[in-house]
């Protein structure tokens, strides 16, 4: 089976996901995917940063306002419909593109059925990676194709997780991966993670704190109130952006406590995603502020998304 080609662009809020992932688009003939647990709901376009017509700058995105605010969404129905999306744009000849900061619903849609042992020994893992360290990673990727051709030959060089991973099912079985998934369902994806980050933090955190006064700016305070009757036992009462502002629209507290709250819930929120997506391996992280400019950290993973394409359509017609 041909696996479909998948750019992830993921990482915290405010990294500049949104804008990387159109001009991957633009640059690879693709369409956006979104991986937003609230950008599904209708209406909310302000507490969850969806990209105005503006923004998308004609670029197809999928996967926003499918629902309303009443309805309680999960992961698996998103990975049921996004999934749907991936094939058509795949079968047109489009690049899909996924991007987003639920690290919940990136998983559960490109990693459905990753093969797991049972038998687990964190020795390999870590003599594995020492390797990566010391060798590099072309020599354990060579290694692999010495072993496992075949899951060698729908791995990019850049799978650094895969490739490790791979070669751990080995080393632990004496068999390779793709023996054992001739029998198990493999997810239908071969995926270049493209991570954004800051190596310095405050940095990361100054733009969140001028995206909640942006948000503010537009009529974040307006929308919320709109909401502000949300059950509790739906999905979208959780969007950060809307339930800190209740207290001050219910007269509890003072817009600038509201405010201060919302930009601290916002930076807790930004953690949490950091930790969620440095347990997967297979990401490439780019520093935004380890580049002169934006359109810096464009031209890289533009080229790495380039070389990754080429590899999928080598290994596919080999």
């Amino acid at each position: 089976m041909n696996l479909i080609p998948v750019i992830a662009v993921v990482g915290p809020t405010a990294s500049g996901k949104t804008a990387l992932a159109i001009e991957l688009a633009k640059a690879l003939d693709g369409e956006i995917v979104s991986a937003d647990s609230m950008q599904v709901y209708k209406g909310m376009d302000i507490a969850t940063a969806k990209p105005t017509a503006e923004e998308r700058q004609g670029i197809p995105h999928y996967m926003m306002d499918l629902v309303d605010t009443s309805v309680r969404y999960s992961a698996a129905l998103y990975a049921e419909k996004a999934s749907e999306y991936i094939a058509d744009i795949n079968k047109r000849g489009k690049v899909p593109i996924v991007a987003g900061g639920t690290g919940l619903y990136v998983d559960t849609l490109l990693k459905p059925h990753i093969y797991t042992l049972k038998e687990h020994d964190m020795t390999v893992r870590k003599a594995l990676e020492e390797r990566e360290k010391e060798e590099g990673i072309e020599a354990l990727f060579e290694e692999l194709k010495r072993v496992d051709k075949e899951t060698a030959d729908k791995l990019h060089i850049n799978n650094r997780g895969r490739i490790i991973r791979a070669l751990e099912v080995y080393y632990l079985t004496g068999r390779p991966m793709s023996e054992k998934q001739e029998t198990d369902e493999g997810s239908p994806y071969n995926v270049l993670y493209l991570g954004l980050d800051f190596k310095n933090r405050a940095l990361l955190y100054d733009r969140i704190n001028r995206r909640v006064d942006i948000m503010l700016e537009k009529g974040l305070l307006e929308e919320a109130a709109r909401y502000k009757e949300l059950s509790d036992a739906t999905t979208a009462c959780r969007a950060i952006g809307h339930k800190e502002l209740l207290p001050y629209i219910n007269g509890e507290m003072t817009l600038e406590e509201a405010v201060d709250n919302l930009k601290r819930e916002t930076r807790r929120y930004a953690k949490r995603q950091l930790t969620w997506f440095r347990k997967n391996k297979e990401i490439n992280w780019f520093y935004v502020d380890c580049h002169d400019s934006f359109d810096s950290v464009a031209a890289d993973a533009i080229k790495m998304s380039k070389d990754f394409l080429v590899s999928c359509k080598s290994s596919q017609n080999s």
